[in-house]
């Protein structure tokens, strides 16, 4: 399968994407942890997901080698603005999302600011929902918002943010974060995160009428499992998957599994 990187320019910010497969559209959105990218968080999911589907993996802007440039406003709201021009770009007028935390959260900004571009959506341990027990913010947050802190940023720190986004660290391999630790050090990585997020469990969730799968992780130590049940109770489509021995990353962690049931969520009628 040809994962080679493609470049367009989404209105005047140079965007990595990659574009693979044919059938109905995917977008697959990253996470917001340090040195994030589309791929590094969908590498074991692309070419399953690809059987049959059109499958795009955007690297966001100030992940991977997409440029930093943002518009202004909420992060979660200018990513969702973002990613609809990123469609105007490549010419898809509808998609179905899958989106992992941050992506998570950008996606059902898109879903709310233009429903119609929306087919289904997948949502594993979103951003911006409210946990109804949990102590906040989390351990996993408390170390991501000091990555950049004091020294700034290392291997020791970055290792500390990644074992926590898994159940078992020893699925985080030393290319992982090699990989992960360049694209950390981006300055417009640093600026984009000084903005402030987005309550979208505030939005007018009940008003989402899509197929909605959400995905999370039992054992999630930066967004917990009880952030998931506002999503589930308010929007009226969702149905809720749990993972036991899982984090952040179901799509990695639980790579077959989950690309088994996104595949037949996606293919029902």
């Amino acid at each position: 399968m040809d994962l080679s990187d493609k470049f367009i320019d989404v209105t005047g910010t140079r965007t990595r994407y990659h574009d693979v497969g044919q059938g109905e559209p995917i977008i697959l959105i990253h996470g917001g942890g340090p040195g994030a990218s589309g791929l590094s968080n969908y590498r074991k999911n692309v070419e399953p997901l690809a059987a049959g589907r059109r499958v795009i993996v955007v690297d966001l802007p100030g992940f991977g080698e997409t440029e930093g440039k943002l518009q202004d406003g909420p992060i979660f709201e200018a990513m969702g603005e973002f990613v609809r021009s990123f469609m105007d770009a490549i010419g898809v007028q509808k998609a179905s999302f899958v989106g992992n935390s941050l992506g998570g959260a950008t996606s059902l900004m898109v879903a709310l600011r233009a429903p119609e571009r929306v087919n289904r959506l997948v949502l594993m341990g979103t951003g911006g929902s409210q946990a109804i027990f949990t102590p906040m913010p989390t351990e996993g947050l408390r170390r991501m918002a000091m990555f950049h802190g004091g020294d700034g940023p290392s291997m020791q720190k970055l290792k500390g943010v990644i074992e926590l986004l898994v159940f078992d660290s020893k699925a985080i391999t030393d290319a992982l974060l090699e990989e992960r630790l360049k694209a950390a050090t981006r300055k417009d990585v640093i600026d984009i995160f000084k903005r402030p997020p987005l309550d979208i469990w505030r939005e007018n969730l009940a008003a989402l009428k899509h197929k909605t799968l959400i995905v999370w992780g039992r054992d999630d130590r930066v967004v917990p499992l009880d952030s998931a049940f506002i999503l589930l109770k308010t929007m009226p489509n969702a149905e809720l998957h749990v993972y036991p021995k899982c984090g952040h990353w179901a799509q990695w962690e639980k790579a077959d599994e989950f690309n088994a049931l996104v595949a037949a969520f996606l293919d029902r009628p």
